[in-house]
């Protein structure tokens, strides 16, 4: 499932390449065709992401929200646009672009009450100017629960997924079995601000990378990544791997329904 940074940075592409022009809209697939012509020749006003929820913002009050899920694809292009395959659940086209939707979770057209049910559902977004950490950080320290699952739980942070929850616990030293009210406001705040970072160059990069400039390949003389998943990490989808920095074995094990990885040497109870 894409992580915060991706539809952050699917909003801005969207509003690049559609915002404050007419858009042409429709559903080949059909499971969005009669909201799609209400929508069809109005202009594309904002594009807005919270967490993993992603909003176009049409007239002022019509939103199409969208939830990528396990399987949604965005993919743009071009224009002139190619024939849609019927698997393409919404189409934006206009002179210049189009873009494609398919596979979502949700795409459904909501109003602004709606919309503002769903913020208020969810967890503050390391990547939204109207993130308040204090607000995660009091759930986080009232909770037995581990940190590592508080972590993936997008009511107490929205945006986060497996990838920066293994990375950045790994890059403060945390262990993931720690529970919430053991952390302390300053270790949270750590976090925190460390997820702003790396969430904001995945953002700009398109990709995520969580190693400091002192363990990239280059500096280490190490082979590089090889995964589809994304950059330089530390501890994510290495089990049995050494450890960058002590050389210890990378440890994976099921948590809150993901698999978690983490170095049991640099991340001391």
């Amino acid at each position: 499932m894409p992580e915060g940074h991706t539809i952050h940075r699917l909003a801005d592409d969207y509003e690049a390449r559609f915002g404050g022009a007419a858009a042409r809209v429709t559903s080949p697939q059909g499971k969005f065709a009669d909201a799609a012509a209400l929508l069809d020749g109005t202009v594309l006003e904002t594009a807005d992401a919270h967490g993993k929820h992603l909003f176009l913002g049409f007239r002022r009050a019509d939103w199409i929200h969208i939830h990528l899920g396990l399987f949604g694809k965005v993919g743009f292009g071009d224009a002139p646009a190619p024939p849609p395959t019927d698997t393409v659940r919404l189409r934006l086209a206009n002179d210049t672009s189009y873009v494609d939707l398919r596979g979502p979770t949700t795409c459904a057209l909501i109003t602004d009450g709606e919309k503002r049910a769903i913020h208020d559902r969810l967890g503050p977004d390391p990547l939204r100017p109207d993130a308040d950490p204090a607000r995660a950080y009091d759930r986080v320290s009232r909770s037995r629960t581990s940190v590592a699952a508080l972590l993936m739980d997008q009511k107490v942070i929205a945006g986060v997924g497996n990838v920066y929850r293994a990375e950045v616990l790994f890059r403060h030293g945390i262990d993931p079995y720690r529970t919430g009210r053991e952390l302390t406001r300053r270790e949270w705040d750590a976090i925190w601000a460390d997820l702003v970072a790396l969430m904001r160059e995945g953002v700009r990069n398109n990709r995520i990378d969580t190693v400091r400039p002192e363990h990239t390949p280059e500096a280490m003389g190490r082979p590089p990544r090889v995964d589809d998943h994304g950059g330089e990490v530390y501890v994510y989808r290495r089990a049995n791997l050494p450890c960058h920095i002590c050389g210890g074995e990378i440890r994976t094990a099921g948590l809150a329904a993901r698999n978690l990885f983490w170095c049991p040497t640099c991340q001391q109870a």
